[in-house]
């Protein structure tokens, strides 16, 4: 026990300002996305307060959708030039001013405006690519575990606020639930402010940040292999993730006679093994080899389907599947980022994880639409979990191209180039 205290405290001392921003960035992320994920909790209320129907308010979750897609490499080029303190500031602001107004909002075209396109701008720019490559700009030693604890704030969110913001609404009503949690995120932008200085960050990464052109910069990124062998790779993660899980798994789970509870604690479930997966594979990303960590991340979680599709009449493998796919599943973002700093440079990350989150958003948005079109035509689900699993798999080959190295991330960089 004293080994490990002593080895805590001294991970701890070899930068304590960015463990607390690390602890911050987990608190920050968890706010984002359950305020982005409060449109699901909200939807019945809406649709018999308001009385707009489920299409409508679906549809607002396609445009925050776009939204992220074309913000998050705008945003991550921003903060590779002029550091990561006035991006989560700026998106913490409008993710609480999005929620907050969206309180007071009686018509269609505000919850579009309020909710979706001022909601969106602070989603897509305060997500995992964001928040990796602030971590990387702070950090040089355990870089990978302080990506993997910040990052999992965004499944500890879900897994804390959500049942406490449901207990909100019930309690004092949606109109001033969604006003209290917008004003508490939007305190947490002058924290950012105070806490994220141009000082935190590492001498050698502050340096040169971003005045390379941005042409110069995509221009890199174009002749990068590993960049494109992570883009493909990061593609179908989007599918067998966000796309096909995230949206169609309670569905599935209730077509094979589950009640909506026991799905919904499901991916509850899923969830919470999710913030344990991000934080060990952080770990493992400054201790083994990454392009064999991220293959075996894909491979396993292409086996993890094998599981779902017996689910039927079998709960105990429900929860065998969450738990199983919940460890394989955000753990590539904490190796992703690793890989992106050494290979590519921690003075594009902003904009390299960007397009990397952008290409994951298609393969979700082809996903959710897929297992969708798929289930409609054959009433099953079933093609659906064995396309995802050819498409793991060569995403784990894809990753076991990559080469392994661990020199100085400088040697990648705009300047260098």
């Amino acid at each position: 026990m004293s080994a490990d205290s002593n080895s805590i405290a001294s991970i701890y001392r070899t930068n304590p300002r960015g463990w607390a921003i690390v602890l911050f960035i987990f608190l920050a992320l968890g706010m984002v996305f359950s305020a982005r994920s409060a449109l699901g909790l909200i939807m019945p209320t809406w649709e018999h307060d308001l009385g707009w129907d489920r299409t409508f308010i679906s549809s607002g979750g396609s445009i925050v959708l776009v939204f992220m897609t074309l913000i998050s490499p705008l945003a991550g080029n921003l903060l590779d030039r002029i550091g990561p303190r006035p991006v989560v500031a700026g998106a913490l602001l409008c993710v609480g001013a999005s929620i907050s107004s969206t309180s007071l909002m009686t018509q269609p075209w505000q919850f579009i405006l309020l909710f979706c396109v001022i909601g969106g701008l602070g989603y897509g720019s305060l997500a995992a690519p964001q928040a990796s490559a602030t971590i990387a700009q702070i950090f040089e030693q355990h870089r990978g575990l302080a990506t993997g604890i910040a990052t999992s704030g965004a499944s500890g969110g879900l897994l804390l606020m959500i049942p406490l913001l449901a207990l909100l609404v019930e309690w004092a009503g949606w109109r001033a639930a969604f006003a209290g949690f917008g004003i508490f995120i939007m305190a947490l932008a002058p924290v950012t402010w105070l806490l994220i200085t141009p000082a935190s960050r590492s001498v050698h990464n502050a340096a040169g940040g971003g005045e390379a052109a941005l042409t110069a910069r995509l221009g890199l990124l174009c002749g990068n292999t590993t960049f494109w062998l992570l883009f493909f790779g990061f593609v179908l993660c989007g599918f067998t993730t966000s796309g096909v899980i995230e949206v169609h798994l309670i569905p599935y789970a209730m077509s094979c006679g589950y009640p909506r509870i026991e799905s919904a604690t499901a991916l509850g479930v899923l969830s919470g093994a999710n913030m344990c997966g991000m934080i060990l594979a952080g770990y493992l990303a400054d201790k083994v080899n990454r392009p064999l960590l991220l293959g075996a991340i894909y491979f396993f979680r292409a086996l993890s389907f094998l599981i779902l599709m017996q689910i039927t009449g079998n709960p105990e493998l429900l929860f065998l599947f969450a738990i199983m796919f919940g460890i394989f599943d955000y753990s590539t973002m904490p190796v992703l980022a690793s890989l992106v700093s050494t290979h590519i440079g921690v003075r594009v990350m902003g904009l390299t994880l960007g397009l990397l989150f952008g290409g994951h958003s298609a393969g979700a948005a082809a996903g959710a639409f897929i297992g969708g079109y798929v289930f409609d035509n054959f009433q099953s689900y079933d093609w659906v979990w064995i396309v995802s699993i050819g498409l793991a798999f060569l995403a784990a080959v894809l990753s076991w191209l990559i080469r392994e190295t661990r020199g100085e991330e400088s040697a990648a960089t705009p300047a260098a180039a």
